[in-house]
């Protein structure tokens, strides 16, 4: 087991182990790699160490250690399973700091944010732990003595394929539901992001989950085609972009395995006249500005009622520019890297091509170069707040992805409704009013799958998130997610004699 060092705040160094893919309890290196891929560390630019790719060999040995252990799993009870997923849990409890300090080297986001979303998996799995043990079917009472009931019954080996925002929470939130419900799981991170997942594996099988419950295959679209298609797998469930999503549809259907699609969004957020402007410019920093503007629900169309937009404009302006940017390991740092240097250079050309077509850049939307001489190869840049913007712009249409704000004026609340719904896509929205008819009489018609009234970006593992129209199909986290990773079986007793027609 090699060790390779990286930065670390507290210490100097912190030490990551590869190889990267996971099954069968263990740490496994490909005997005969045919292809690598570097992956680096956004906050200075420099390669972390270089990724073993998974073929059809590979995958076929992680799917087959996942049905190996879905035949033991799934004939233990909710209470045991549960024991097993609290006590992976308590382990990354203690290891948080460990965990949120190799998420930050590998994607690039602040320590704060990364501590946050460590916990979020945690409490993910705790909620799921105990749901384990409530799945039940119901009895249902027929003429004559007989009765009929049902049984939720899992599904087998699924897949998890990852993005790379939020590596170690999705990741969690993906296995925590198929494993309390008896499933096995085999998860592809994404190789941008491939170190944390590991990380997860191991924390499972030192809680006392059997070998293969969870593995994890390293590679890109062709691994995760190789998943699509295998013939053992009865689920998907992908989070990233939309092409990617209807992609993995496609092949899933081929085998008529159900799937989970947590896709793009360009998320309108309305403020109103009577907003509480303080609370207003806050929820649109955490809208546009947290995992610096790498979040799929982020409220990037920004529309303020017209009598409000100048002090608006002005707040949120001045509020962006105090973003600290720089060393993400820092406590003090509050906007680190951008995943890589193809997605910052990207996110600027959207900014150029905004400035081209009439926006104006209020603030930001430059590279920026930390003074750290150790940070100045990595992918920084200023968050960016743009004015003047109207529905026919590209930055409005489009997912940036990325530390960017287009602000937009609106007249009345019918007019801010119709032009809030106009997207193909239906992932998020939200409405900051003090009117708290209005609030929920908008929220009622705008057409996203998950609405926040007077805050925004919140994501309790106990509340369903997903999206309407093509941001996708079921949801993540809740009670609604069960449905998502069982199947269910009727089953009718006769307690008569047979009724033949012949």
């Amino acid at each position: 087991m090699r060790l390779a060092a990286l930065r670390c705040a507290s210490s100097g160094t912190v030490d990551v182990k590869v190889p990267l893919n996971f099954w069968c309890g263990d740490r496994v290196k490909i005997k005969d790699v045919s292809t690598t891929e570097p992956v680096y560390e956004p906050a200075t630019g420099r390669v972390l160490c270089e990724l073993e790719l998974c073929g059809s060999v590979e995958v076929n040995q992680a799917v087959q250690a996942a049905q190996s252990a879905y035949q033991a799993w799934s004939r233990m009870s909710g209470m045991e399973r549960a024991h097993i997923m609290i006590e992976a849990a308590r382990i990354i409890e203690n290891r948080r700091e460990d965990i949120a300090e190799i998420e930050v080297v590998n994607n690039g986001k602040s320590i704060t944010e990364a501590r946050m979303d460590v916990d979020s998996a945690r409490l993910c799995i705790e909620y799921y732990a105990g749901v384990a043990s409530t799945l039940a079917g119901q009895h249902i009472q027929l003429p004559g003595g007989s009765f009929a009931y049902t049984r939720r019954e899992p599904l087998g080996v699924c897949v998890g394929i990852g993005a790379w925002n939020y590596p170690f929470q999705i990741a969690a939130w993906k296995s925590a539901p198929a494993l309390a419900c008896g499933n096995s799981m085999v998860f592809k991170p994404s190789p941008v992001t491939p170190v944390t997942a590991v990380m997860l594996a191991e924390i499972y099988a030192k809680a006392g989950a059997p070998e293969g419950l969870f593995n994890i295959v390293q590679g890109g679209q062709e691994t995760g085609n190789l998943l699509c298609h295998h013939p053992d797998v009865a689920k998907v469930s992908f989070t990233g972009s939309v092409p990617t999503g209807k992609k993995i549809m496609e092949m899933c259907s081929k085998g008529v395995k159900q799937v989970t699609l947590e896709l793009g969004g360009k998320s309108p957020l309305l403020i109103f006249e009577d907003s509480d402007l303080g609370n207003a410019v806050k929820g649109a920093l955490m809208a546009n500005f947290l995992s610096q503007g790498q979040v799929c629900s982020n409220g990037t169309r920004v529309f303020v009622q017209r009598q409000m937009l100048p002090e608006f404009l002005e707040e949120v302006v001045r509020r962006t520019k105090d973003i600290e940017i720089g060393d993400p390991l820092l406590e003090s740092t509050r906007m680190g890297a951008l995943v890589s240097r193809p997605h910052l250079d990207r996110v600027l050309g959207y900014v150029e091509q905004a400035r081209k077509e009439g926006a104006k850049v209020l603030c930001g939307g430059e590279p920026f170069v930390p003074l750290d001489p150790k940070l100045r190869g990595g992918y920084y840049m200023t968050p960016c707040v743009l004015g003047d913007c109207t529905d026919d712009m590209t930055c409005v249409k489009e997912e940036i992805f990325g530390p960017v704000m287009s602000v937009l004026s609106f007249e009345t609340e019918e007019e801010a409704l119709l032009r809030a719904n106009n997207s193909a896509l239906g992932l998020a929205a939200g409405v900051f009013t003090s009117d708290v008819k209005r609030a929920h009489r908008v929220v009622e018609h705008l057409k996203a799958g998950s609405c926040f009234i007077n805050n925004y970006n919140i994501t309790p593992v106990e509340v369903p998130f997903g999206g309407f129209k093509m941001s996708g199909i079921g949801r993540e986290n809740g009670q609604v997610t069960v449905e998502h990773y069982t199947q269910m079986k009727t089953v009718f007793v006769e307690m008569g004699d047979v009724d033949s027609l012949f």
